[in-house]
C-alpha cells in the first residue's frame, strides 16, 4: 500500500494533495485558493473575508442551512477562514465522507448564489465582528502594529476591512472578485486521512476540473516594512504591547533560522522572554514572540501584556533580549529551540486537518511537499552563523514597529523600545 503524501497537477492547473493517514477512521479535506487579504485594493479592504462568509449564504441549489445540516447530518464539520495570503474552506468528516465534502465545497467555490438581501444581512454581522474584534484589545493591537509596520501595503489593513469598504461590496463586485480570487491556478485540494488516491483525483477532477483560468492575472505588490509607532490610550486593566522587526519570508535561506530564533526568545517556558520578564522580574504574565511570514516578506514579533506602569521596563527588557539573543546563542539553547520547534512542527501532523492544511501551504509556497524528514534536516542544519547573520538583518536601523493600547502611562513603551534597540 503507498501512504506517500502525493502532489498532483490536474489539465486546467488545480494542484490536488492525497495524504493518506492508515489507521484514521475520519478525513480531512481543505479547498485552499492561494489568494487573500493581501490582493485587496483599499475600496475592496474586507472582500475576501465577506466572499468568505457569503458563500456559506447559499450555493449549488442548498440553503445556508442545508450547507451545514448536510455535512453534520453526516457526522461532518465544515468551516473557512481568510489570511492575507489564502482563504481555505474545509470539512471534516467520517471515512466515506469525501464525496460530499468535495461536493459541497465545490458548491461554495464555484456556485454561491450570493442574493443580494443575503448580502444586507451579512454586512450587518460582519460589521459586528469588526466591532468584537475592536473591543477586544489583545486582538485589536495587533492590527495596529500591522498598520505601524507595512505602511500603504494591503498587509496594514485589517481582514475584516472597515464598515465602509465591506458596505461598498455589491453582489455583481463579489462575483467577479470571485472569479479572481479562487481561479485554478492557485487553488489546492488537499485531502488527508482515511482517503483514496483513485477517489480523490476522480473526484477533484469531477467538481474541479473545469474551473476556468482567472480572467486577468491578480497579483499583490511586494510588501515593505516600514516600521513606525502607533499607540491608543484606553482604560483598561492591562496594557497590550506589540514590537516588530523586519526578518525575511518564507522563501528565503534564513526561515527556519528565524522560526528558531523567535523559540529562543519567547517560544516557551524555558524561552529567554519569559524567563526574565516573567520569572525573573514578574512583568508580565503573558509574553512570546512569533515569527510572522508571507511569501516575500517577513517580521519577527513580540507580544506583552502588562501593567500600565510596567511598560516601559518591559519594553526595555524586549529589545535589550533581542540584540542579546542577536550577538550570541550558546549550543544548548540552540539545541532547545530546534527541539521545540520540530515538535511543534511534528504534532500538528498528527491531526489530519492540519496536515492538509500544511500541505497546501508548501504546495502554494513551493509548488512541491516536503517530508517530515527534509524538514528536520533543514530545523537541524541552522548554526549559530545564521542566527547572528539573522539577528543582523532584525537589528536594521530605524526599522522597528510598535503598537501599544492602554492607560497613558504605557504609551512611552514604544518609544523605549525603538531607543533601546538603537
Amino acid at each position: 500500500m503507498n501512504i506517500a503524501t502525493t502532489l498532483h497537477t490536474l489539465e486546467n492547473g488545480v494542484r490536488v494533495v492525497h495524504d493518506p493517514m492508515p489507521g484514521l477512521e475520519t478525513i480531512a479535506l481543505s479547498v485552499v485558493a492561494g489568494r487573500g487579504a493581501a490582493y485587496e485594493d483599499p475600496a475592496r479592504s474586507g472582500w475576501s473575508h465577506l466572499l468568505e462568509h457569503m458563500v456559506f449564504k447559499g450555493a449549488g441549489g442548498r440553503s445556508a442551512r442545508d450547507i451545514v445540516e448536510v455535512i453534520e447530518a453526516e457526522g461532518g464539520q465544515i468551516n473557512a477562514a481568510t489570511g492575507y495570503e489564502r482563504t481555505s474552506f474545509q470539512v471534516r468528516a467520517l471515512k466515506g465522507g469525501l464525496p460530499l465534502g468535495m461536493s459541497v465545497l465545490s458548491d461554495l467555490v464555484l456556485r454561491p448564489t450570493l442574493d443580494a438581501g443575503d448580502l444586507v444581512r451579512e454586512k450587518q454581522v460582519v460589521a459586528q465582528e469588526i466591532a468584537e474584534a475592536a473591543d477586544a484589545p489583545d486582538d485589536y493591537v495587533f492590527d495596529l502594529v500591522q498598520a505601524a509596520a507595512w505602511g500603504d501595503h494591503p498587509l496594514a489593513r485589517p481582514i475584516l476591512g472597515t464598515v465602509d469598504s465591506v458596505n461598498a461590496a455589491t453582489p455583481e463586485g463579489l462575483s467577479h472578485w470571485r472569479g479572481q480570487l479562487y481561479a485554478a491556478d492557485r487553488l489546492i485540494v488537499s485531502c488527508s486521512g482515511a482517503v483514496d488516491l483513485d477517489e480523490v483525483l476522480d473526484l477533484a477532477r469531477r467538481e474541479f476540473g473545469a474551473m476556468p483560468a482567472a480572467p486577468g492575472a491578480l497579483a499583490s505588490d511586494p510588501a515593505g516594512f516600514i516600521g513606525g509607532r502607533k499607540s491608543e490610550a484606553r482604560k483598561l486593566e492591562q496594557a497590550h504591547l506589540v514590537f516588530m522587526l523586519p526578518a525575511v519570508s518564507a522563501r528565503e535561506d534564513d526561515y527556519f533560522a528565524l522560526r528558531i530564533f523567535a523559540e529562543a526568545l519567547g517560544g516557551g517556558m524555558s524561552s529567554r522572554l519569559f524567563q526574565e520578564a516573567r520569572e525573573k522580574r514578574g512583568l508580565a504574565y503573558n509574553i512570546d514572540a512569533y515569527a510572522d511570514t508571507y511569501a516575500d516578506a517577513g517580521a519577527l514579533g513580540v507580544y506583552a501584556g502588562c501593567a500600565a506602569g510596567d511598560a516601559a521596563e518591559t519594553a526595555k527588557v524586549c529589545a535589550e533580549q533581542i540584540a542579546l539573543l542577536a550577538a550570541r546563542i550558546d549550543d544548548a539553547e540552540l539545541a532547545r529551540a530546534k527541539a521545540q520547534l520540530k515538535a511543534h512542527m511534528f504534532m500538528a501532523r498528527e491531526q489530519p486537518l492540519s496536515r492538509a492544511e500544511q500541505a497546501a501551504g508548501q504546495a502554494l509556497m513551493f509548488d512541491r511537499l516536503y517530508t517530515p524528514a527534509e524538514l528536520a534536516q533543514a530545523v537541524d542544519a541552522v548554526t549559530v552563523d545564521d542566527l547572528q547573520r539573522l539577528g543582523r538583518t532584525i537589528l536594521g536601523p530605524g526599522k522597528a514597529a510598535s503598537a501599544i493600547l492602554g492607560a497613558k502611562a504605557a504609551l512611552k513603551a514604544g518609544d523605549v523600545f525603538g531607543a533601546a534597540l538603537a
